[in-house]
C-alpha cells in the first residue's frame, strides 16, 4: 500500500510502526559497525584534539562570568531540590545505564543518578551557549560527552547497585572474572573491552559455511565459487565485492541469514571475493592494484561460467570500488557487466558524518603520516576510534558486563565478524580519504586509475541501490545519490532497518519491510513521498530483479572451477583467515 507523506517521513528517522526493534547485541553491533566500514573513519582524531578542544570551550566559558553564574545557580537550585527529594529529573529514553530499580527505588541511588544527570545537561548545554564557531561548537560537545560518559556513576562499583548486588550474590567470584576479564582485555585487546566472546565461533566451521572452493587466487584476493544447489541456474554469473575493511563473511554468516545461501539456492551460479589482508609490505598496494585483481577475477570468472557477461554487487566502501572498478572498464569500452547492485552504498559524500568535526589539514596530514609509517592502517585503530564515538554503547556497556558484572561478553555472529577486521595499506587508505575528503568521484575526470580518467556517468550498465531508513553509517538519503551518479537504468529501495539489518536481511521475518518507487526523477524526501511500502525483505525484490537480468536457465554445473581454473582450496579459503596484527 502507500504510505503518506508523514508516515515515510517518520519511517525515515526511526522503525516502521510494528517492525521489530533489534536486541540490544543487534543494536551494538550495527552501531559497532560504524567501526569497520566508515570511509570517514580515514581521518581519525587522537587525545590532543579532545583536549583541545575541552580548553577552547573552558577558555570561552572564563571569558563570559555572567554565563558561568547563571549556570551555576541554575545547577544549584537543581541539587537542592534533588537532595530535599523534589526534582523530576529523569534518564532519556532508550538510556539503559539507569535500568537498575534501585535508581527508582532507592533514595541514595535515586540522587545520585539526578545529581549526575544535571551535572550532565548544565555542562552540555554550556556549550551551546558559549562563543564558538560551528566546528569547534561540534569538537567542544563531543569532548564533553567523553567525559560525562565516562564519569558515569554506573561506570563504578558502588554507583551500580545492579553490580553490587551481583557481587554480593556471588561472594565476590563476579569481582575475580572481572578482574579476570579487564586483564585478558588489556594483553589481548589493546585494553579496550571486548565487545564479543569469540571463543563459540569459528570462521570455516559456523561461520561462512556456504559450501564452495576456491577457483583463483592472485596477491590480492581469492575468487570463492559457491556449490550450486539447484538444478538448474542462470546463464550469467553474480559476483560479490566486498569491502577492502572488512571479511566478505557479513554475506554468509550462517544458514539462513547468508546471501551467498540465498543468491545460490535462487539459482544463480555466485562468486565472492576475499581480500587478502593487507601487511606493511603491502603498502603500495592502491585502487589500481584491486582494480587489476579484480579484472583477473572477472576474467576467470568468464572462462568458468563460459559467460561473457556477469552481474556484480559492491556493499558499503566495496561499492565505491566496484563503481571504480565498472568506470575504468567503461572508459575502456568493455561491457562485460550487465548489472550493479549497491547495498547500504555512499559515494557522493556531501554530507560527511560526525567524524567530520575532527577533519583539517593537521589532523588529514597526521593520519596520512601514521598510515605511511605502519604501511597500514589497522583495523584494530578504525575500531577504536568509532568506539569512542559511541562510548555508552562500544565502551562502557561492555566495561560494566565484563568487569564490573563478571559476565563474559555476548556470543553473536555480528559482532564476531566486526571484530574480525582487515587492514588498508597506506597507498589505498590515501586513495579513499581524497576521495572523501574532496568528494571526488562526483566529478568526472577527478579520480584517474591505471591512467584512466573515472567518470560514473560512462557506467551504463542497469543499478540496483539500496538505503536502509535508520543506517547511523550511510544514511538512506545518501544512498539515493548513488544510482544518480551513475549512468544505467537505476533502481532504489530503502529497507526499514540499520546497516547490518540491511545486510543480513533474509526473507521469514514477518515485519521486515521495504520501499519503492520507480521514479528517481526528484529527491530523496520527494522519492520517499510516493513511495510504496512493501512487505518482507528486499533480497527477495532484489533476486526477482538480478533474475530479469541474468539470462536463460540451463543444467547446473557439477562441481566448481574448470580445466583451466580447478579448484585450490574449499571455500571460505586462507585469506579470511588472516589476522589484521
Amino acid at each position: 500500500m502507500s504510505t503518506t507523506a508523514s508516515q515515510t517521513a517518520k519511517a525515515a528517522k526511526a522503525p516502521a510502526e510494528g517492525v521489530e526493534r533489534p536486541a540490544s547485541q543487534q543494536e551494538a553491533a550495527e552501531r559497532s559497525m560504524i567501526s569497520a566500514m566508515a570511509v570517514n573513519a580515514l581521518v581519525s582524531m587522537d587525545r590532543s584534539q579532545i583536549l583541545a578542544a575541552a580548553g577552547r570551550l573552558a577558555a570561552r566559558a572564563a571569558t563570559d562570568p555572567g554565563l558561568l553564574a547563571r549556570r551555576g545557580l541554575g545547577l544549584a537550585r537543581e541539587i537542592a531540590e534533588i537532595v530535599v527529594g523534589r526534582s523530576e529529573r529523569a534518564p532519556e529514553a532508550g538510556d539503559r545505564r539507569f535500568a537498575d530499580p534501585a535508581f527508582e527505588k532507592h533514595p541514595a541511588y535515586r540522587r545520585l543518578m539526578q545529581g549526575y544527570l544535571a551535572v550532565r545537561a548544565t555542562l552540555l548545554a554550556l556549550v551551546e551557549e558559549v562563543e564558538l564557531d560551528p566546528k569547534s561548537r561540534d569538537r567542544a560537545r563531543f569532548a564533553l560527552s567523553l567525559l560525562t560518559e565516562a564519569l558515569s556513576p554506573t561506570n563504578t562499583l558502588l554507583g551500580n547497585p545492579a553490580a553490587l548486588k551481583r557481587a554480593f550474590d556471588t561472594a565476590g567470584v563476579s569481582l575475580a572474572v572481572g578482574l579476570k576479564n579487564l586483564v585478558t582485555d588489556y594483553v589481548e585487546n589493546d585494553g579496550m573491552p571486548s565487545q564479543v566472546d569469540r571463543r563459540p565461533f569459528k570462521v570455516g566451521e559456523n561461520l561462512a559455511i556456504t559450501p564452495g572452493q576456491v577457483v583463483f587466487r592472485n596477491e590480492v584476493l581469492e575468487l570463492i565459487q559457491y556449490a550450486a544447489q539447484t538444478p538448474e541456474v542462470h546463464e550469467r554469473p553474480f559476483l560479490f565485492i566486498p569491502p577492502q575493511v572488512n571479511k566478505y563473511y557479513v554475506f554468509d554468516l550462517a544458514p539462513g541469514r547468508s546471501l551467498m545461501e540465498f543468491a545460490v539456492k535462487s539459482g544463480f551460479t555466485t562468486f565472492a571475493v576475499s581480500w587478502r589482508n593487507p601487511t606493511p609490505a603491502q603498502r603500495d598496494w592502491g585502487l589500481g592494484q584491486y582494480i587489476s585483481a579484480l579484472i583477473e577475477a572477472s576474467d576467470a570468472i568468464r572462462e568458468v561460467s563460459g559467460s561473457e557477461k556477469i552481474n556484480v554487487m559492491g556493499a558499503c566502501a566495496g561499492g565505491i570500488t566496484t563503481a571504480v572498478f565498472l568506470a575504468y572498464l567503461a572508459d575502456r569500452g568493455d561491457d562485460r557487466f550487465t548489472s550493479a547492485s549497491f547495498p547500504v552504498t555512499m559515494i557522493d559524500m556531501g554530507d560527511p558524518g560526525m567524524i567530520g568535526i575532527f577533519t583539517s589539514e593537521a589532523t588529514i596530514a597526521s593520519s596520512l603520516r601514521r598510515s605511511a609509517e605502519k604501511g597500514i592502517l589497522s583495523g584494530s585503530d578504525l575500531a577504536r576510534v568509532f568506539a569512542w564515538l559511541r562510548p555508552n554503547d562500544l565502551v562502557w556497556n561492555y566495561w560494566v558486563n565484563n568487569y564490573l558484572m563478571g559476565d563474559n561478553p555476548p556470543t553473536f555472529d555480528i559482532l564476531y565478524w566486526n571484530n574480525d577486521p582487515t587492514n588498508l595499506p597506506a597507498t589505498l587508505h590515501a586513495e579513499f580519504l581524497d576521495v572523501f575528503l574532496k568528494n571526488s568521484l562526483t566529478q568526472p575526470g577527478a579520480v584517474r586509475v591505471l591512467d584512466r580518467p573515472i567518470d560514473l556517468k560512462k557506467v551504463t550498465c542497469d543499478v540496483y541501490a539500496i538505503g536502509a531508513t535508520t543506517d547511523h553509517l550511510t544514511p538512506w538519503d545518501a544512498c539515493y545519490r548513488t544510482p544518480k551518479l551513475l549512468g544505467g537504468k537505476a533502481t532504489f529501495v530503502a529497507s526499514n532497518s540499520g546497516h547490518i539489518q540491511a545486510l543480513v536481511n533474509p526473507p521469514g521475518n514477518l515485519k521486515a519491510r521495504y520501499f519503492t518507487n520507480p521514479d528517481l526523477s526528484g529527491t530523496a524526501a520527494e522519492w520517499l513521498e510516493g513511495a510504496k511500502e512493501q512487505k518482507g525483505s528486499w533480497w527477495t525484490h532484489w533476486g526477482e530483479w538480478l533474475g530479469k537480468r541474468s539470462g536463460a536457465k540451463r543444467p547446473a554445473p557439477t562441481e566448481q572451477g574448470s580445466a583451466k581454473y580447478r579448484p585450490i582450496v574449499a571455500a571460505p579459503g586462507r585469506y579470511v583467515h588472516q589476522k589484521h596484527k
